[in-house]
């Protein structure tokens, strides 16, 4: 007897899906998996609190104090400069382990809810057992950079910037009425005015280099909900 047109259609699963074993040893290889993104996630916290706290004791000193010389700017903007580039390769290795989880997310968590076996194809597995046996980075160092001064970087860097010319126009023996004057005030004792306008403007320059050159050509971590131009994660 024919069945009903109305009938939903009989969706075949995955026999892999079947096998309790198979299905334990992925669910455990996850659990695992997510909590090792954890701990480097939260690595990633550490850093940016180290930066976020030296420089507003740095900042608060150098305003607490006239006669502190702006140079100590300098010494802030290494230390950010220092602390960005150890929580990018923090963030090399966060990114790493958190595309093996979107690999089990994508390619068996999906057909598990779904049922679907489709999804299920692709070299998913050989890629998730090569990446086991040799272990590679996702993105460039560049690329980690960039991603972790638009989340964070890029104000605190801000804010140092802000507060260096506030601690210019405000401590400056002379008025500044113009960016001559803004230039000569730079210097400092045997610092000649290039060096320091040379350091203000280079931290500018590479920081909007690295924001829109660099993040241009990358992908991002998570689409925006309705952003059809961004490109999609590379599962």
């Amino acid at each position: 007897m024919p069945e009903p047109e109305d009938s939903p259609p009989v969706r075949q699963t995955d026999p892999n899906l079947k096998d309790p074993c198979y299905v334990n040893a992925l669910s455990h290889f996850y659990r695992g998996e997510l909590g090792r993104i954890m701990i480097w996630r939260q690595r990633l916290d550490v850093t940016t609190t180290w930066a976020i706290t030296t420089s507003t004791t740095i900042i608060g000193f150098a305003f607490s104090i006239r006669d502190v010389p702006h140079i100590i700017f300098f010494f802030n903007l290494a230390l950010v400069w220092i602390m960005l580039w150890i929580e990018a390769r923090r963030y090399r290795f966060y990114d790493a382990f958190r595309g093996r989880v979107r690999m089990l997310e994508a390619h068996f968590l999906v057909p598990m809810i779904s049922q679907s076996p489709k999804i299920l194809d692709g070299e998913w597995r050989r890629l998730v057992c090569e990446d086991l046996i040799l272990p590679s980075f996702k993105i460039s160092k560049l690329e980690a950079v960039a991603r972790r001064l638009k989340r964070n970087y890029a104000f605190i860097f801000g804010f140092v910037m802000l507060a260096w010319t506030l601690k210019i126009f405000i401590h400056t023996k002379e008025p500044i009425r113009s960016f001559a004057d803004f230039y000569h005030a730079m210097a400092v004792h045997q610092l000649p005015s290039w060096l320091g306008f040379g350091v203000y403007i280079g931290t500018i320059l590479a920081i909007s280099f690295l924001m829109i050159v660099m993040l241009r050509s990358s992908s991002e971590e998570v689409n925006e909900f309705g952003n059809s131009n961004s490109s999609l994660w590379k599962i």
